[in-house]
């Protein structure tokens, strides 16, 4: 029997994606979400709807002000009235499954990924930095003189002559590296075989490729890549735009980039130079700024869903093995992943290898780099900028100037580490490619990327790894708890609703500890099919009422440990009064399921038939 009370109520919600943090925060459109406040009172079951209840009421927005159907939803980064509240609802950064950077050398096809979360430094902090960059140079002459005495495998620097010290370092691509370094590179292995916490298959087909990324045995993520992707999944590429029409009302500007739909570009993601702009104010308008016809240079940082087009910035970033370069920017900052200790040591390099007129972020995965690969790939970034430029010059028409590779060197570039224990691809092409790129960038784990040859084992990949069969279950609506419990996950065209029953779980000692168990299981669950299922926007999930309070924050604190281990940024809001969980999930694509499915024709997605002829 499910425990299901009934519901009351809904609130209008604007949609809400999150932005990467960098150290100039270019977002101008921040609204207040409502926010519920629990009640003094004692709690209830069955009088979430009853009288002389007191509740906050949001101030929504009027329709007035509604967007057009193709104009997506501006960037709101706060959801809460205060800081505090703001700083509570946001789930912490990722504990693991961190980004994985692109190569020194250029990967096939030109590579761009979102700069990782970074914290401002300014490049004036020189109290104590004599005194760390002192002790790293001992340590550093101490490993040169020990890597000089041992033969090194693959990528290992060579050249032991201290005079020569410095023209070494500028020949060699790697720079030097610690015997510790080397071996956190290569990851774990037991009796000769790697050993890690993911496993990755990639499987090509004729029109298709699809890429799996599992836990132990269990799908945690799934990518499918078709041709016609070269039109809806373009988020990283760079373009040439034509502004085609600016719209005051909206603050925002459609521009023609040359695909079938028009992006949108924020006024808060406008680069502009204040000496060619003519205001009365410091904030200039967008159409002060922004002219019909004009060409514009931009990123895109959001794919075009359904109706809406792609949305833009002017800040553009490259991302390189270890660094982030910005151009045109003053952004300065190094990842809030590494420890104290690493950013301490990344910030005296920083200081001396910061290019000039241009912005740079240290990206996680320099956490062993030496100063001779940060500059190596820094140079290499700016080699890169220099051609978009002059590529950019010589055009007038609207014209894609910077492609993402195909998908599954991206997905690599952004996951593939040591804590994966292998890469399987099935077809011989991808593999050799795959094999080259990663020995690029950590040629210590180039070993762990294999080919599967399908006939010669008689079963195709994913059928070997299961993966079909979780894909199957990940498609349906209703997905079964451990203990008997269920969920149904349902899309409307705001948000995602997700309502947890009891089905046939019904406990052994008394009904608070039943909900409070299955509340539990499916805390788990939702954040594992959130990311799976890579559902985003605004979503709302309704558990089963409990009225202990503690009860009720540790289902939170145990949904909010869950998507920890998402890379996407999410967003927790605490329960209710209604007992509902309201949250959001950056929304890049349109998700797991619109990836195998069409709209039907008979009810155009509706899921109904209406029959107009009891009408007549």
């Amino acid at each position: 029997m499910e425990q299901s009370p009934p519901r009351g109520g809904s609130e209008d919600h604007s949609d809400t994606s999150e932005h990467s943090s960098s150290t100039n925060d270019r977002s101008s459109n921040a609204t207040n979400a409502p926010s519920s406040t629990s009640s003094n009172q004692p709690r209830r079951r069955g009088s979430r709807g009853g009288q002389g209840r007191s509740k906050s009421v949001a101030d929504g927005s009027s329709s007035a002000t509604r967007n057009p159907e193709e104009l997506p939803e501006p960037m709101r980064e706060g959801q809460l009235g205060s800081p505090e509240a703001r700083e509570e609802a946001l789930v912490k950064k990722p504990q693991i499954g961190d980004t994985m950077p692109v190569p020194n050398v250029p990967p096939p096809g030109p590579a761009n990924g979102p700069s990782e979360e970074a914290e401002s430094s300014p490049s004036s902090n020189r109290s104590g930095q004599k005194r760390r960059r002192k002790s790293g140079g001992q340590k550093g002459q101490q490993q040169k003189k020990q890597d000089s005495e041992s033969a090194s495998g693959k990528g290992a620097p060579s050249g032991s002559s201290s005079k020569g010290r410095s023209s070494s370092r500028r020949r060699r691509r790697g720079g030097e590296l610690s015997a510790e370094a080397r071996d956190q590179r290569r990851g774990r292995e037991r009796n000769g075989k790697p050993i890690g916490r993911y496993f990755m298959c990639v499987q090509v087909r004729e029109g298709i490729t699809q890429v799996a990324v599992l836990e132990g045995r269990n799908l945690i993520e799934h990518y499918v890549s078709r041709p016609a992707d070269d039109v809806s999944q373009i988020h990283g590429n760079i373009y040439l735009g034509r502004v085609q029409n600016v719209l005051p009302g909206m603050e925002a500007a459609f521009v023609d980039i040359a695909t079938p739909k028009n992006a949108v570009l924020y006024r808060g993601d406008v680069q502009y130079d204040s000496e060619d702009i003519e205001s009365d104010g410091n904030d200039p308008r967008i159409e002060q700024i922004l002219k019909n016809r004009q060409s514009i240079l931009c990123q895109v940082t959001k794919n075009p869903i359904g109706a809406k087009g792609a949305r833009l910035t002017q800040e553009v970033s490259l991302p390189g093995r270890f660094v982030v370069l910005i151009p045109n920017s003053t952004t300065y900052g190094i990842s809030k992943r590494l420890p104290d200790q690493v950013r301490r040591r990344l910030r005296g390099i920083l200081d001396k290898v910061k290019p000039e007129g241009h912005g740079l972020i240290v990206r996680t995965a320099a956490e062993h780099a030496t100063e001779a690969e940060l500059t190596a790939d820094m140079r290499i970034l700016i080699e890169q900028w220099d051609r978009i430029e002059a590529q950019a010059k010589g055009l007038k028409k609207p014209t894609l100037l910077h492609r993402e590779p195909e998908l599954a060197v991206r997905v690599i570039r952004e996951e593939f580490n040591s804590d994966y224990r292998g890469v399987v691809i099935d077809d011989r092409r991808l593999y050799e490619e795959v094999r080259e790129y990663v020995a690029a960038f950590n040629p210590e784990l180039a070993d762990r990327v294999e080919y599967y040859d399908a006939e010669a084992e008689g079963l195709a990949l994913f059928e070997r790894h299961h993966v079909h069969e979780q894909v199957h279950k990940a498609l349906d609506r209703k997905v079964w708890l451990p203990s008997g419990g269920s969920l149904i996950i349902e899309h409307t065209e705001a948000l995602s609703v997700i309502d947890v029953n009891t089905g046939k779980n019904v406990g052994t000692s008394n009904l608070e500890e039943t909900v409070f168990s299955n509340n539990l299981e499916a805390a788990e669950e939702i954040a594992k099919q959130l990311r799976l299922r890579d559902i985003g926007g605004i979503i709302v999930i309704d558990f089963i009422d409990m009225e202990v309070k503690a009860n009720r924050t540790k289902v939170i604190e145990t949904f909010r440990d869950a998507l920890a281990r998402d890379k996407t940024r999410t967003q927790v809001f605490d329960i209710s009064e209604l007992g509902l969980v309201e949250m959001t999930r950056k929304r890049i694509g349109e998700g797991l399921l619109t990836e195998f499915s069409e709209q039907c024709p008979d009810c155009t997605g509706r899921g109904v038939v209406v029959d107009h002829s009891l009408l007549d």
